[in-house]
C-alpha cells in the first residue's frame, strides 16, 4: 500500500526530545492541505506514544510507524 503513497513532505526531527517533535509537527501540519501525507523521522523513543497517541487525538491517521537503526519514521494523512 505504500508503494502508492505520495509523501508531501519530510520533517526530520532527529536528535529532537519530547515534546519537540509533536510541537513541530502539529505545526507543520498546519501548512500541508487536507490528505497530504507527512513523513516524520525521530530518534527520540518516546515519540512513538506521542505519536500513537496525537493522531487519535487530531484525527490524523497515522498509515505506518516503523525504526529501523534507531530512527523512529511516522507516516501520517492530514484528516
Amino acid at each position: 500500500m505504500l508503494d502508492t503513497i505520495t509523501i508531501t513532505q519530510t520533517l526530520d526531527f532527529c536528535g529532537l526530545a519530547c515534546p519537540l517533535p509533536i510541537a513541530k509537527t502539529a505545526i507543520a501540519m498546519k501548512s500541508v492541505a487536507p490528505g497530504d501525507v507527512v513523513e516524520v523521522l525521530s530518534t527520540d523513543p518516546g515519540s512513538v506514544p506521542d505519536f500513537t497517541a496525537w493522531c487519535q487525538r487530531t484525527g490524523n491517521p497515522l498509515i505506518e510507524a516503523s525504526v529501523q537503526n534507531g530512527v523512529h519514521r511516522f507516516v501520517i494523512r492530514k484528516r
